[in-house]
């Protein structure tokens, strides 16, 4: 799954994104569900803002009455899902991130691992559904069953995109093996509360 990521550092893909307005703002490196977060999304591609946990455009409640886990959806079965079944027709986006995290251990004693990509990337980027409701732009991330190389973090991971499959993905693409190749690099880091943040926070600890 994916609770918790970074925001992404996109100086290295201007002339990708040359068409593309985005406001800057500072980054974070401990973004949690229901904040805002920067999606893009239509054709051209258009850099908005959405919350981050989906609410389908169908609920009658308040925003307080959406109890489902909507900020991740599996890409194997979102098709069917009501929740998602909509927006995986015609809600296709991207979500860009510098990096996510998964904790590893016993209960009680799990510690965060910081995901991020390897080589000279500097962005990872997600695939994701959106949703209005109400005038509100929500979004979720897909994932998938993880890398033998993920595995040992956790069972799954986000849809990480190429620049091929990202085109495929806004395209509306139904294939679920999507986001297995872009290459990640991993290291254990310290253990944080929910409302820490700043680049220390992926700082490497012990042999990493």
């Amino acid at each position: 799954m994916c609770g918790r990521f970074i925001d992404p550092n996109l100086r290295g893909t201007e002339t990708e994104l040359s068409q593309v307005k985005i406001d800057p703002i500072p980054r974070r490196f401990n973004v949690k569900p229901t904040q805002d977060v920067l999606i893009l999304a239509k054709s051209p591609l258009e850099a908005m803002y959405a919350r981050w946990w989906l609410v389908p455009s169908w609920h009658k409640g308040d925003l307080k009455d959406w109890k489902a886990t909507t900020f991740n959806a599996r890409i194997e079965d979102a098709a069917e899902k009501p929740s998602f079944r909509s927006v995986w027709k015609h809600g296709r986006c991207l979500v860009p991130a510098g990096g996510y995290y998964e904790w590893t251990g016993e209960k009680g004693y799990r510690r965060p691992n910081v995901i991020l990509p390897a080589g000279n990337a500097d962005t990872l980027w997600f695939a994701g559904l959106a949703s209005r409701w109400q005038g509100l732009l929500t979004c979720t991330i897909m994932t998938r069953p993880a890398t033998e190389e993920m595995a040992a973090l956790h069972p799954r991971m986000p849809v990480i995109l190429n620049a091929e499959q990202r085109d495929a993905w806004l395209g509306g693409s139904n294939d679920t093996g999507l986001g297995a190749g872009v290459p990640l690099r991993h290291y254990p880091v310290a253990p944080f509360g929910i409302a820490d943040d700043g680049p220390e926070l992926i700082e490497p600890i012990g042999d990493a």
